[in-house]
């Protein structure tokens, strides 16, 4: 896999949270992704359990801004530093975040593998 791929991935992942779009973001993993929702917990058991994981999004954030660096990269790897600030809905607090994710994707384009490590301010 090359940078570009890894680039237009993460741009499309991340448009589509901003745009609170989850359809859009879940037709970025594959149905059979190994997908950490927090590093140190099991990763989820099959795609239903990802899909509620974001069926959430839209009603608990807003005001999505986002930006993102490759730190590096393989054919089967690629770490990302993205941070991001949003609104809680229910609190209207401001959210910053700063965080890495951790992918693999196949030759689709579909992400297989997501971990993601975040600090929440």
């Amino acid at each position: 896999m090359n940078k570009e791929k890894y680039e237009s991935w993460t741009k499309e992942f991340m448009e589509s949270w901003k745009e609170l779009d989850c359809e859009r973001t879940l037709k970025t993993l594959d149905k059979n992704v190994e997908y950490y929702e927090n590093p140190i917990d099991k990763p989820c058991s099959n795609f239903e359990e990802v899909i509620n994981l974001w069926n959430v999004v839209a009603n608990n954030q807003k005001d999505i801004d986002y930006k993102f660096e490759i730190v590096t990269f393989n054919v089967n790897t690629c770490i990302i530093n993205w941070q991001m600030t949003r609104i809680m809905t229910k609190t209207n607090e401001t959210q910053e975040i700063d965080g890495i994710f951790q992918i693999s994707l196949n030759d689709e384009g579909k992400c297989t593998y997501f971990k993601q490590w975040r600090f929440t301010r």
